[in-house]
């Protein structure tokens, strides 16, 4: 009897839960910007904008790096360059579409 019961109940929820998803939503074009940001990432963002026009404006220039740190960035794009343009043997790749 009870197992009866918990089977009608059930079946009444899903058929509840049928009932109640539309079954022709049409995703609405015109989203509002209030899905995508939350209201501390909106205020997280004017805070960041903000501080990046002001600050400059505010504080004084900075001296140059040292030579040694402008190398940094060369380096790295070289090294990146050799990796993007170093043959890979085909063979030795794990993939599950071969």
């Amino acid at each position: 009897m009870e197992a009866r019961m918990r089977r009608n109940t059930f079946a009444s929820g899903s058929s509840m839960e049928h009932k109640r998803t539309p079954m022709h939503h049409e995703p609405d074009r015109r989203t509002s910007p209030s899905t995508y940001f939350s209201i501390e990432s909106f205020l997280l963002l004017a805070f960041v904008t903000a501080s990046l026009l002001i600050l400059p404006l505010i504080l004084p220039p900075l001296p140059p790096p040292p030579p040694m740190l402008l190398l940094l960035p060369i380096g790295l794009l070289v090294v990146l360059l050799i990796l993007a343009f170093m043959p890979s043997d085909i063979r030795n790749i794990a993939s599950s579409y071969l």
